[in-house]
Parts: structure tokens; C-alpha cells; sequence
């Protein structure tokens, strides 16, 4: 690991001197990559030399017991020692943590899409609510949420729901919410007080760059269609709803939400450009994905991931076994908890994975 580590900080020292190179300034491209690798090395190289002089410090000290001390200053000694091997150990957890390899989604936006599944008129509410939960857990986080697609019901739910997120490190925190969510609790349509049990899915995307994922004109047929529902005027007289079909891949597209027909494409083509980014990944790990268990959240979407009992206020996330009763809070945004259990069992799976 101490090998691994000095080599990650010789990389460190060397982009350094890359970075203020005259010729490295001038290529936008090149300063942009470098800077993104120092960043993302920083904390692993801060951590380090603060490591390795809490192992200097350990070793000063321990040296000093060899020494004639008296009774007094030998308990001194051996109480740093204590204190500085402690320090070392939960440092050296913070390394290997640190050495693991990122996911290299995790600092991107992310383009998520809800639809209410079994359930009916209250699956769709329950859509809705997970839409107002993870847009209240954005803005906690200083992200911005752009709505790109909704088919909403009239009860306030939502069929459909596709949105964009615009924050750094979104995807690293939200790559989690992948799956089915079931939601038991007595719905606003039922006046009998009985208890229902719907679900909803949730897909997070990474947002794809063009140089990510090349998609090619001749590869994309594109329909246009009257709009339907509100809207105004243009409503079913323009051709400004746009469906983008990704000929090789078969993923569809459709977006009405703009009035303008170059509008929708943008958003359908973000959209587009996402999900066969996304196809792609899954295909590239398929050989991976025997051990993917370890990577909670990141597999099969028709997996149920999650309970939300309001009865009993109680939320339940079943990959990990993790039981709350905080279902008012956790509905309203505050989800800190629940991803940074997951989060700590990914990290940890991923470490034992990799001392085996």
C-alpha cells in the first residue's frame, strides 16, 4: 500500500511541474485533463504526508523509551505512543479507502427518471413524491434540478418524470437510488383507511459528454408529432414534439415538453446520449457483473431496493439491511443517512474484495 501511495504522490509533484508549464497553460484540453487528475489525487497525497509524519512522530517517540527517562516522562511517552498509533490506524483505514478505484461517473450530473409502476393513480402519487424528495435532497445540496420530460396525472402524481441534476458529485450520492421503491401507506383515493402497496422505479444516469459517447446523425432516426396535453395554443397544431430512435441500440426517445421542436431534440438527444452511455457501461462490465453485488446500487433496476412504510414512519433499504424510523424526514429531503450507510457498505465490500 506505502508503494501505491508514493507513487500517487511522485504523480502529484509531477503535475505540479505539468501545470505550470508554458506549453501545458496554453492547451485547454491538456490543462483541463491535468487539473481534473490533481484534484482528484489531492485528498489521497494530503492525507499521506499527514500519515507519514504521525509515523515519523510514532517512531520519534518509541525511540525515546530506549532512552533513561524517569518514571513520569516514561508514562508521558508511552501515552503519545497510544494516542499516535491510534491516529496511524484510522489514518491508514482513510488510505485504503482513498486507493480505491473512483467511479469514474461519480462527479457528474445526473439525468434521473421516475415512473410510477404497479399501482395505478397512487403508484403515480408516489412518483411524485420521490421527485419532491430528491429535488428537496438537491437543494440541501446546492444543486440545480431542470425538469427535461414529465407526463403528470391529475391527482398530482406523475406517470413519468425525467429531470436533470447539475451538481458536482451528484452521481457519486444518487447512484444509489437505482431500483424499485414500494411504498405502503393508506392512499388519499381510498376512503376505506386500507393500506396499499405500490412502487415506483428510479434510474439514474450519468450525463454523457459527445466525446463519451459518439453518436452518429445516420444512426438516429427522428420523428416529429403534434404535442398533446397543456401547452397553450401550439398545442396539437405544431410538429414540435420530437422521438429520437437510436437505430443500433433500439433506445427510444420522446419529448413534448417545449414548445420549440429544436428544443425538445436537445433535451431528447441528452437524454438519448445517457441512456446508451449507460447501455454500453452495462454491456462493457457485463463479465463484472457476478460481483457487481458489491457495488450496492449500481445493478438490476427491477431490483426492489427499498421500503417506505407510513404507517409506522419507517424506511427500509433491503440491500443492506438498513431500518429507520425517520420516514418524515427522509420523504422530505433528508437522505443523508441512508446514502452514507450505503455508501460505508460499498466502500467496505470493495475493500474486502480487494484484500481477497
Amino acid at each position: 500500500m506505502l508503494d501505491r501511495l508514493q507513487a500517487v504522490e511522485d504523480r502529484y509533484e509531477k503535475l505540479n511541474e505539468l501545470l505550470s508549464d508554458p506549453e501545458i497553460i496554453n492547451d485547454s484540453k491538456k490543462l483541463r485533463e491535468y487539473s481534473k487528475e490533481q484534484s482528484d489525487i489531492q485528498e489521497t497525497v494530503q492525507t499521506y504526508k499527514e500519515y507519514k509524519e504521525v509515523r515519523g512522530q510514532f517512531q520519534d517517540a518509541k525511540a525515546m523509551l530506549e532512552e533513561k527517562l524517569d518514571a513520569e516522562m516514561r508514562e508521558m511517552v508511552k501515552e503519545e505512543l497510544n494516542e499516535l498509533e491510534e491516529r496511524m490506524g484510522s489514518l491508514e483505514e482513510r488510505l485504503k479507502i482513498l486507493l480505491i478505484p473512483k467511479d469514474p461517473n461519480d462527479d457528474k450530473n445526473v439525468i434521473m427518471e421516475i415512473r410510477g409502476a404497479a399501482g395505478g393513480d397512487e403508484a403515480a402519487l408516489f412518483a411524485g413524491s420521490l421527485y419532491r424528495m430528491y429535488s428537496r435532497y438537491a437543494e440541501t445540496q446546492g444543486w440545480k434540478i431542470d425538469v427535461m420530460d414529465s407526463n403528470p396525472t391529475g391527482l398530482g402524481g406523475f406517470k413519468e418524470i425525467i429531470f436533470m441534476i447539475n451538481g458536482n458529485g451528484a452521481y457519486s450520492r444518487l447512484k444509489y437510488e437505482n431500483g424499485a421503491h414500494r411504498v405502503q401507506r393508506v392512499p388519499e383515493t381510498e376512503s376505506g383507511g386500507r393500506i396499499h402497496t405500490s412502487t415506483a422505479t428510479v434510474a439514474v444516469l450519468p450525463e454523457a459528454e459527445e466525446v463519451e459517447v459518439q453518436i452518429h446523425e445516420k444512426d438516429i432516426r427522428v420523428d416529429t408529432f403534434a404535442s398533446s396535453g397543456p401547452g397553450g395554443q401550439s398545442v396539437n397544431t405544431t410538429m414540435s414534439a420530437v422521438r429520437l430512435t437510436h437505430i443500433p441500440t433500439g433506445t427510444v426517445v420522446s419529448m413534448q415538453d417545449e414548445k420549440s421542436q429544436i428544443k425538445n431534440k436537445e433535451k431528447a438527444m441528452k437524454i438519448l446520449r445517457a441512456r446508451v452511455y449507460d447501455k454500453f457501461q452495462q454491456e462493457a462490465q457485463a463479465e463484472y457483473d457476478q460481483n457487481r453485488k458489491l457495488a450496492v446500487g449500481t445493478g438490476d433496476r427491477s431490483e426492489r431496493i427499498r421500503t417506505y412504510n407510513f404507517p409506522q414512519n419507517r424506511v427500509t433499504d433491503h440491500r443492506i439491511g438498513l431500518t429507520i424510523q425517520k420516514l418524515d424526514q427522509i420523504i422530505e429531503g433528508k437522505l443523508d443517512e441512508v446514502i452514507d450507510a450505503l455508501i460505508l457498505e460499498d466502500q467496505s465490500s470493495r475493500l474486502q474484495n480487494a484484500d481477497e
